[in-house]
């Protein structure tokens, strides 16, 4: 299957996504109407986005910038490589933090 170009449905798939979660996060509470399940889903929901990003920003620009991904699967591919391949590895040799040498 060909990637979408068309900016009109990249846009209206984004929207669906956003109207997906909107109508399961408004079923929940009105199943369960509390703070605390508000609170929770929240929260869920908030994980789940950084997780996101972590796999899809983080991991191609600071950790691997080999590794470009189509999907979830594309990076559950990944990780099963790369836990196969470097099982002791601690960190990335590549990613460092530039050290001033000036003094005052």
């Amino acid at each position: 299957m060909p990637d979408i170009t068309s900016r009109r449905v990249l846009y209206l798939k984004g929207g669906l996504f956003v109207a997906t979660g909107v109508l399961a996060s408004a079923a929940i509470l009105i199943d369960h109407p509390s703070l605390k399940v508000a609170g929770l889903l929240g929260l869920a929901i908030w994980s789940f986005a950084r997780a996101y990003y972590f796999a899809f920003y983080v991991i191609e620009h600071y950790i691997d910038p080999s590794q470009r991904y189509a999907g979830v699967v594309g990076f559950l591919r990944y990780l099963l490589r790369r836990r196969g391949k470097a099982e002791g590895d601690v960190g990335s040799p590549e990613v460092t933090t530039p050290v001033s040498s000036s003094t005052k």
